[in-house]
């Protein structure tokens, strides 16, 4: 099995504790096992789209991925064309690649030991589309120079934007042959646009079909949470992740993660309030069965420790919310 940045989240899922987590130090980047690239792709969720890729548990795969328009903007588009650009080809999606072993109830465990920009990314409002669809019906179109190596981008004169790459769908397939779209985030993962979800996260995705089917796309150069116009800086990337089947630990209903600060959930829903209730739910199902905790004593920790983030308002009909707590609170 191949080193990993991270090896929290198994730990705590398997029962270890704490403190042996915290003894586990970063390492460095593995070495791939497989490749993908980036015209090895899909865009919908369904079970009946087949794997380009088998590979037994623990492998490491590096993917390249095509910017959130599938090719149909570049870095010298025009508003003229984002006015053509079609949203059947949107959210290509490196994958799916099936994990031997993965059955409906296990968990999928994706390490990112990697994200890599590409050379370019770009950033738009579409009429019709965002949290403030109805007050913004113009279209806008910003494209940036990127690169590995680039740590801001100027947005306006004055004003430069940090870089903090992720992926912004990743996922397994559900348990139906329907074509679903990647717009909305579900409890398969899918287009989740959560900022947190950066080099060196752990995301837990709960299996629903056999061979768990994961996808990875839709990459971001940098996002607010919220993504409230309805894109981020949206690029190409290069990743390299892992896939690791767990058997017989604690079943979840929708993806989690963790990062070297916090283990979080997520929950969606069609409004924030319903996100933000089933995300405060299994962040006290996590305190209860993984720290013993009393339900009254989990769910009062939630409110003097645990952090509600927005992850994304504009994918409808679904948004999502996150709850992080701070590994610093669970630490004997």
């Amino acid at each position: 099995m191949k080193k990993l940045i991270y090896v929290f989240g198994f730990l705590l899922i398997t029962g270890c504790s704490v403190n042996e987590q915290a003894n586990n130090e970063r390492q460095s980047v593995p070495e791939a096992d497989y490749t993908l690239t980036k015209d090895q792709t899909h865009n919908r969720w369904s079970s009946a789209i087949e794997p380009v890729l088998t590979v037994p548990s623990g492998s490491v795969i590096q993917v390249a991925t095509e910017e959130a328009s599938d090719g149909q903007l570049n870095i010298n588009s025009t508003l003229e064309d984002l006015k053509n650009v079609s949203f059947d080809p949107i959210h290509p999606l490196t994958g799916p690649v099936y994990v031997e072993d993965a059955q409906p109830g296990d968990v999928l465990k994706v390490t990112l030991h990697k994200v890599g920009m590409g050379e370019w990314g770009w950033t738009a409002i579409v009429p019709g589309f965002g949290f403030l669809a109805d007050e913004f019906d113009e279209p806008y179109l910003k494209t940036y120079e990127l690169g590995k190596d680039k740590k801001s981008v100027q947005f306006l004169e004055g004003i430069n934007i940090p870089l903090k790459p992720f992926p912004g769908v990743m996922g397994v397939a559900p348990a139906t042959d329907s074509m679903l779209s990647t717009i909305p985030p579900r409890a398969n993962g899918g287009n989740m646009d959560d900022p947190d979800m950066t080099e060196g996260t752990v995301i837990y995705f709960p299996v629903f079909v056999e061979g768990a089917l994961f996808s990875i796309g839709d990459a971001h150069a940098a996002q607010g949470a919220g993504e409230v116009c309805g894109t981020a800086i949206e690029a190409p990337m290069n990743i390299v992740y892992e896939v690791e089947v767990i058997k017989g630990g604690r079943t979840i209903q929708e993806p989690q993660y963790e990062t070297e600060e916090s283990f979080a959930v997520t929950g969606f829903g069609t409004t924030i309030d319903e996100a933000a209730r089933k995300a405060t739910r299994y962040m006290i199902d996590y305190l209860v069965e993984e720290h013993g905790m009393e339900r009254q004593d989990a769910y009062a920790l939630c409110s003097l420790a645990g952090d509600l983030k927005i992850a994304e308002v504009v994918d409808v009909p679904h948004m999502l919310v996150s709850m992080h707590m701070p590994k610093e609170v669970l630490r004997e």
